[in-house]
């Protein structure tokens, strides 16, 4: 199939501003490749205003799944028509930081992405990412579960810092799409007991469905907690919610020698009161992490490969492009959807 001189692409300007426009088609340079997107997942982050209107207008789109279209001069070990995963982030693997395995916090990967994003018909792929992001799909998975790869893979990286492991006990709060790979990651680690909590029934039922025990969200779910895990509470909590009643949850049911993985991000401005006297006594550790390095990337394909991870039945919404303000809409809203693509 030959590539056209323009294509169409979802510009956001704002959550309820998502425009389909007409732009030429980005043309590979040395080392680089065009992908045709083929599927692209709208990720909870491309949602949040305060993170993303700094940047608008602009294409978003970072979990993409497609085939090489056009190859650039150079480009060994790919060819046209080779069904592709990409990273838009990807590290130097040289910094101090990729050395030593911070691989998230190295500069390289904080300023790598496509042209434009992954709401387009095509994304031009940099000679970065090509070396080090791009991933060969295999035939037994498609185009949707391929673009699971991304937000897999941050939760990969996300439990391999926190520690969890078999036997353990895991609690996490929040039973969006992050939360419902967490639940099922965790049950792939050989995690004894998962409970989930979240404010949503649709969402609290979602989690039941993949494989936790839900508890109530609220005040009462340090108890809740205890009642249902022999009066214990967690030894972790993977926080998968920013709301500051979610956070301070996430602080009160991690029991002794535990820790918090931080996953979702709070808006920025936003403090909060941190019981260091009690986390102290109680030996409790606070875990950020952010993003996914290519090793956890590559671990998430195993796991989606091998069907450990069940992603095929987490897609709810399959739009066209033309529909990706109602796929906005879908995602913001919070409510009845697990995970929204859309199908360039």
């Amino acid at each position: 199939m030959s590539v056209p001189a323009a294509m169409r692409a979802a510009v956001y300007r704002r959550n309820d501003d998502v425009r389909i426009e007409e732009m030429p088609v980005p043309r590979p340079g040395p080392g680089e490749f065009l992908m045709r997107t083929r599927a692209s997942g709208i990720c909870g982050s491309d949602v949040m205003e305060w993170y993303r209107a700094k940047r608008a207008p602009c294409v978003l789109g970072h979990e993409v799944a497609g085939e090489v279209a056009e190859l650039g001069p150079g480009v060994e070990g790919w060819r046209k028509g080779d069904r592709v995963f990409v990273s838009h982030h990807v590290p130097c693997n040289r910094c101090r930081h990729c050395l030593r395995g911070d691989h998230t916090a190295c500069r390289t990967l904080h300023s790598t992405n496509f042209d434009p994003g992954g709401f387009a018909e095509f994304i031009r792929v940099p000679p970065i990412n090509v070396q080090v992001g791009a991933f060969r799909l295999p035939d037994e998975v498609s185009d949707e579960e391929g673009v699971f790869i991304e937000p897999l893979g941050c939760a990969v990286r996300g439990q391999r810092a926190v520690g969890v492991g078999p036997g353990m006990s895991v609690l996490v709060i929040g039973s969006g799409i992050a939360g419902l790979l967490h639940i099922q990651l965790a049950a792939a680690l050989g995690a004894g007991r998962i409970f989930a909590a979240d404010i949503h029934p649709y969402r609290a039922e979602a989690a039941r469905r993949f494989g936790a025990e839900a508890l109530p969200a609220g005040e009462g779910l340090p108890a809740a907690l205890r009642g249902a895990n022999e009066g214990r509470l967690a030894d972790r909590v993977l926080l998968c919610a920013g709301a500051p009643a979610a956070v301070a949850a996430s602080l009160q049911c991690a029991g002794e020698a535990g820790a918090v993985l931080l996953f979702a991000p709070p808006a920025p401005g936003r403090d909060y009161r941190l019981p260091l006297h009690e986390l102290w006594g109680q030996q409790v550790a606070l875990v950020p992490t952010y993003g996914a390095a290519p090793l956890d990337l590559a671990q998430a394909l195993d796991l989606i490969r091998a069907r450990r991870v069940n992603v095929r039945d987490m897609v709810t919404h399959r739009l066209p492009l033309e529909e990706a303000q109602e796929g906005f809409r879908l995602v913001a809203e919070a409510g009845e959807s697990i995970k929204v693509i859309l199908k360039p």
